[in-house]
């Protein structure tokens, strides 16, 4: 089959749509990007010596919500959730007037979607605290979650409005802006979360796609490098890249670019059509930069 100019845009097109449609999926879970908790601090870690420690001032402080709620940070962000959630049970009945404890349950319920328990949750920590700006956060999460665009759009900017320094906000309010195809205040967004935020690729991912979509092609490319740098295992910011060098007409760095992302993941089934699209070759080296 003989592709067309207009098949070429049409397959294109739809590689941006399901790019972008990644992109939101993953975006409340990103690492320090989509978390809807207060940011701990490093004694807070996840690592097994840092649980251990904690452990031992549970131990010794047995009816001291925080150190609960600190270790319960820490086993959220190793993955253990059962216990987290035992943790955070625990600070909530030592001191029932808890916000924090009650937030950080709510994260734990949205990433394992839990999305009514979140919310309730997230209700309850605003009702104790109406200026926790990580409480909108992640409530916002689950609004957007849910399809609830303006009760999200209202929570971010109101997470924006006590801290306006919170790059997540502004990174999650830019998904939002992104989903409805409001490109140009979804790239406002990225473009402050970028500035808050050091060395994430997720904000540049985004901001490349949304450069995609209103045709900015060398600007989505350049984020996309920028991206692809800060996370070289990500799948999602080289296939992006691929794309926007496809636009670009340089198939050598979109094949590279696709060539990286099936490295990641062999039947990455976006990157797999771009670089049959561009023409790639197994067993091909290409040129990435």
């Amino acid at each position: 089959m003989i592709e067309t100019p207009q098949s070429v845009r049409l397959a294109a097109r739809a590689a941006l749509v399901c790019a972008a449609a990644m992109l939101s999926a993953c975006g409340v879970t990103i690492g320090s990007l989509g978390t809807g908790s207060d940011e701990q601090d490093p004694g807070q870690a996840a690592t097994p010596a840092n649980i251990a420690s904690l452990t031992e001032v549970v131990q010794r402080n047995p009816n001291d919500a925080q150190a609960f709620n600190m270790r319960g940070s820490a086993l959220g962000r190793a993955g253990r959730n059962q216990e987290a959630l035992a943790d955070f049970d625990r600070a909530i009945a030592i001191d029932a007037n808890y916000a924090q404890a009650y937030a950080n349950r709510g994260q734990v319920h949205r990433q394992t979607g839990k999305h009514d328990l979140a919310l309730a949750d997230y209700n309850k920590a605003l009702a104790l605290d109406q200026n926790y700006a990580a409480a909108y956060l992640g409530r916002g999460q689950v609004h957007r979650a849910q399809g609830k665009a303006l009760d999200a759009l209202n929570d971010y900017n109101r997470a924006i409005q006590i801290s306006p320094n919170n790059g997540q906000a502004y990174y999650n309010r830019g998904l939002l802006y992104q989903a409805q195809g409001q490109h140009k205040f979804a790239i406002d967004d990225f473009t402050t979360s970028i500035g808050l935020i050091q060395g994430q690729a997720e904000p540049y991912i985004a901001r490349g796609l949304s450069q995609l979509a209103t045709g900015d092609a060398k600007a989505a490319a350049n984020d996309l490098d920028d991206a692809v740098q800060a996370e070289p295992m990500s799948l999602n910011a080289w296939t992006s890249r691929g794309l926007a060098y496809e636009r670009l007409g340089d198939k050598e760095k979109a094949a590279g670019s696709y060539a990286k992302a099936l490295n990641i993941n062999k039947e990455h089934d976006p990157a797999k059509k771009g670089f049959a699209r561009v023409g790639g070759k197994t067993g091909t080296v290409y040129q990435t930069f």
